[in-house]
């Protein structure tokens, strides 16, 4: 494989991670009270089918460390390749959270300060969810995404019709989870708002970091149980490419 082939999927995750990030993030930042919590959650999910159909046959279109994990644990990716993954997605959201920052501060009278379209719990969830009820809601709803994810692709890449059920399930996650706790579910989306938010935005974030990668560590146990055929196909592709691996 050739270090351009290489590139590309790291591109297209960091490429994708910033569209997210600018996109989905900035409807809740820059139109959130115009559209409203159905209109942001819709904004995430069209935003990552349209992901998917873009860069899905590339990389997966992961576009979240929580979902990488997944696919790692699974045994469905090397270590390596998701290293360079979670790389590309945090570098991605970081741009795409900067020049989010950058026109939100063109906007008079919009403050970003301890907002930003970050995540929260306690006096900054709408409804006052408490530090145990989001950390159990993020790891329920990460569980769901990256279950979703498992299940309907295979290997590590998306193709054809894969990204209406990815979106489709984004959507509802932001749905539900918006007036709860913003609905993290993606430590790179929610980290790196939460830097350019500051304040009580950063001494939160930790959770919406940790509870992801255990709801994906989850979806992986759960997927396991209830697609075993997958499982074991999964297995046979790998013993056929470590046996091709060694007759070069």
């Amino acid at each position: 494989m050739s270090a351009e082939t290489e590139a590309q999927p790291l591109a297209a995750e960091l490429v994708g991670t910033l569209i997210l990030v600018f996109f989905a993030v900035g409807s809740a930042v820059l139109a959130g009270e115009f559209i409203g919590s159905l209109g942001i959650a819709l904004a995430f999910g069209f935003t990552l089918l349209a992901l998917v159909q873009l860069f899905g046959p590339i990389s997966g279109a992961h576009v979240n460390p929580a979902v990488t994990l997944g696919m790692l644990l699974a045994g469905r990716m090397d270590v390596r390749t998701a290293v360079g993954y979670w790389i590309a997605q945090f570098i991605g959201a970081a741009i795409g959270a900067a020049l989010l920052f950058l026109v939100a501060h063109q906007v008079p009278g919009l403050s970003t300060h301890g907002a930003f379209g970050s995540n929260g719990y306690g006096d900054r969830s709408a409804v006052g969810l408490s530090l145990g009820g989001a950390f159990v809601f993020e790891v329920l709803l990460t569980f769901l995404l990256v279950f979703v994810y498992l299940s309907v692709t295979r290997g590590f890449t998306a193709r054809g019709w894969d990204g209406v059920p990815l979106g489709l399930t984004l959507a509802v996650i932001n749905l539900v989870g918006i007036p709860l706790t913003g609905a993290g579910v993606n430590p790179a989306r929610s980290f790196m708002p939460a830097l350019f938010a500051v304040g009580s935005a950063i001494s939160q974030v930790w959770l919406f970091i940790v509870a992801p990668l255990v709801g994906a560590a989850v979806a992986v146990v759960v997927h396991r149980l209830v697609h075993a055929q997958d499982e074991e196909w999964l297995s046979d592709l790998s013993r056929l490419r470590a046996s091709r691996a060694r007759d070069r």
